[in-house]
């Protein structure tokens, strides 16, 4: 049993699994027929959350460059590091190293902090985390909404400015620009949606559920194999529309019911992977600042950014499942920081 590549996804499952069963370590190692380091390192990894990176020396660029890329994020405000790198034809620098000029000479504008969980949203998160240890999240689908506007995301945009700059204003229509509201749903490697609620649609219960029958029940579950339809376990969060007695009621009709309908705890959007899907989504619809001009516009390009995100990433956001729940019971309920 030499040390051999690193772990697969179904096998962190599996760790996961015989950890729950009060298996050791080096019991898991002969029953996946791993090195036992590599079933350790990966089990203190989990617990521990993400290692701090090492410092490693900084790429050296000259000058010229330097003063090159100065103007770029003069003339580029809230651009990503890569884009003024790119901007300036500097490439193969790292993003550590790209970062690490910027702020000898610009700031990054930060996202609002997120707010403080209290004890019983601790408790419930760790409850979550306990009951949900031994499930296949192969079999979960995650859903959630987003809305996207035409101006950009508020108190979301983040970029480099320059020092002494001050940060562009972005347009801001005098009635406001609107928004897209948006429903999508993934599962193991697949996409489902996204799906578009119709424009001046406020989602209450009753909207909720006829928008599931027309977009998720009709143009994808029903496709499904009877087998397909008696494992899958629907997610969705607390939203007044999604826990109403109404919509709980509507959904065991359509047999999401009991087990196969998951409890979802409070505040808790860092453990649905599908939000990381919505940031990837965003950071391309607005990169640069972009903004549109109408609402069809913003909608395409969310079906086109959607497009652009393959089986693999969706699988890595879904395969993160059991080790997220390793760090919330590790950080006793606390946020996992991803």
């Amino acid at each position: 049993m030499g040390q051999k590549k690193d772990l697969t996804g179904s096998e962190k499952s599996k760790i996961v699994r015989y950890l729950a069963e009060a298996c050791s370590s080096l019991k898991i190692a002969k029953l996946l027929k791993r090195d036992h380091r590599t079933i350790k390192r990966f089990i203190q990894n989990s617990q521990q959350g993400r290692k701090k990176r090492v410092e490693k020396p900084r790429r050296k660029i000259t000058a010229h460059e330097l003063r090159k890329v100065k103007r770029a994020a003069a003339k580029m405000p809230l651009a990503t590091s890569l884009a003024i790198f790119q901007s300036c034809n500097i490439t193969g620098v790292p993003k550590s190293t790209r970062c690490a000029i910027l702020r000898d000479m610009a700031k990054v504008r930060k996202a609002e902090r997120r707010p403080p969980l209290n004890k019983t949203h601790k408790l419930k998160r760790q409850d979550w985390a306990k009951k949900y240890l031994k499930t296949d999240f192969s079999k979960v689908l995650w859903t959630d909404e987003m809305r996207v506007s035409l101006d950009g995301p508020d108190g979301w945009a983040r970029g480099w400015i320059g020092k002494g700059q001050r940060a562009p204003v972005p347009l801001r229509r005098q009635q406001g620009g609107g928004g897209v509201l948006v429903w999508a749903g993934i599962i193991k490697g697949e996409l489902v949606g996204p799906f578009r609620v119709e424009d001046g649609v406020k989602l209450n219960s009753q909207s909720y559920c006829k928008f599931l029958e027309d977009t998720f029940f009709k143009q994808w579950y029903r496709k499904k194999s009877a087998s397909f339809k008696k494992n899958m376990i629907f997610m969705q969060d607390n939203a007044p529309s999604h826990a109403s007695k109404y919509s709980t009621a509507w959904l065991a009709r359509k047999g999401i019911k009991e087990e196969k309908l998951m409890t979802w705890p409070p505040c808790s959007p860092d453990l649905n992977p599908i939000e990381n899907l919505w940031s990837i989504i965003k950071c391309e619809i607005y990169k640069e600042g972009k903004q549109y001009t109408s609402l069809n516009s913003v909608w395409e390009a969310v079906v086109a950014a959607a497009r652009n995100v393959d089986g693999e990433q969706i699988k890595t956001l879904t395969e993160s499942m059991d080790g997220r729940l390793l760090i919330v019971l590790a950080k006793k309920g606390g946020y996992i920081g991803r």
